[in-house]
Order: structure tokens, then C-alpha cells, then sequence
């Protein structure tokens, strides 16, 4: 009887966690969904603002890989068509896979965007870094955001509790698996809910650098 008891008060304690963990993770879905609802477009509906910040992912061999260079194809339609003056790539210049940085703007480079209107953030280690990096270190208070769904509406959420008035855009992946997109999927599960901590604890970001004119500049040339 009392070994009945003990898995009865285990399997007690384990529905009350499980159960605490879908509310976090359905809130958290909320919070953001909310933040995010009529601020997310396709390329071609897009509104306009200075800046469009693409958000960096793995390279391969020092290029990007399929769903980076989809996002970059729609950052270089925005500045194309007129929609961005200027494109701030943000990732990690020494990440595992290689300079997401570098590998960035070389691939717009050669879409045919003009190299003085790129400015990097090496820093950008994750989507919270790189929204509160793109206020605090580059005076950004207005701008797109590129990234797949669901990624881009928790960046959207994200930019706007830093202080950037931001639109999300759909960046492509044609070359994606199913499986690779219904990974990414299930990741935001476990992204969300850290997102809405970052947001109530407003931390720093992990690597705090001093405020630089350089987007100023290349809005400038834009």
C-alpha cells in the first residue's frame, strides 16, 4: 500500500508539471502571437522602413545554406525594390559552422546589393540579442525583420519590446526538407517560452558593445 501510494503521489506530481509546462508554453505562443498579429507580410505586400535586418543561421563551407540564402533573397528584394535603404546582417561572426557575418554579405553582394549599404552585427547571437543590439548599438528604432515562419513572429515580438517598431517579411526556404522546416517547428515550442523570459527579465544582451553611427552611414549612401 504504501509503495501504491508513493507512484500515485509521482504520477500526481508529474501531471501537475507536465500540465504547468503546456500553459508556459501555449502562454508563451500567445504572447507572442499577439505581439506579432498584422505585423508579418510576404515579400511582395512588405511596408517600407530604413532598415531590414536578416537574421543569420548556419553556413556551409563559408556560404549560406538554404534557409539563410532564402532570407537573404528576400533582404536584397527589399533593397531592390525599394522597400529598405540599408540591410543590417545580424548572427555570429565566429559560430560553429563558420562567419555567418561574411558569408552574408558576400552573398548580397552578389544579388547586387551594394556593399556600402550592409553593415554587420557580429554579435547577434540570438533573436533577442540582435533586437536589442539593433536599438541599443545601432539607433535602430524602425525596420523589417526577415526569418521563416515560424521564427519571424517571434522576432517581431521580440524587436518590438526593445524598442524597434518592426514589420516581420517571410523569408523563403524552397531547398528545405519537411523535415527541416517541421524541426524548426517544434523548436519554437521550446524558443517561445524562453523569449517571453528574456522579454519580462529585460536582460542585457550577451556581448554589450558601444553605440556605432555605422547604419547611420550606410543610410546614408542608401
Amino acid at each position: 500500500m504504501p509503495m501504491r501510494r508513493g507512484v500515485r503521489r509521482l504520477l500526481i506530481a508529474g501531471g501537475v508539471v507536465g500540465a504547468a509546462g503546456v500553459l508556459v508554453a501555449v502562454g508563451s505562443m500567445v504572447v507572442v502571437a499577439t505581439a506579432a498579429t498584422g505585423r508579418v507580410h510576404d515579400v511582395a505586400d512588405a511596408p517600407e522602413a530604413p532598415v531590414v535586418i536578416v537574421l543569420g543561421a548556419k553556413v556551409k563551407d563559408g556560404a549560406p545554406m538554404s534557409m539563410l540564402a532564402g532570407r537573404l533573397d528576400v533582404g536584397a528584394e527589399l533593397v531592390k525594390t525599394g522597400k529598405a535603404r540599408a540591410v543590417l546582417v545580424s548572427g555570429d561572426a565566429n559560430g560553429t559552422s563558420g562567419n555567418e557575418i561574411a558569408a552574408m554579405t558576400e552573398y548580397l553582394v552578389e544579388r547586387g546589393v551594394d556593399r556600402d549599404v550592409i553593415v554587420g552585427d557580429d554579435f547577434g547571437l540570438d533573436t533577442y540579442d540582435t533586437c536589442v543590439r539593433a536599438a541599443q548599438t545601432f539607433g535602430v528604432t524602425r525596420a523589417l525583420i526577415v526569418s521563416q515562419e515560424p521564427h519571424v513572429s517571434r522576432a517581431v515580438a521580440l524587436c518590438g519590446h526593445a524598442g524597434v517598431d518592426a514589420d516581420g517579411v517571410r523569408g523563403e526556404c524552397l531547398d528545405c526538407r519537411s523535415i527541416t522546416m517541421a524541426r524548426n517547428t517544434a523548436r519554437e515550442w521550446l524558443a517561445r517560452p524562453k523569449a517571453v523570459f528574456d522579454m519580462f527579465s529585460d536582460r542585457a544582451p550577451k556581448v554589450v558593445t558601444p553605440p556605432t553611427d555605422a547604419l547611420d552611414r550606410a543610410l546614408a549612401r542608401g
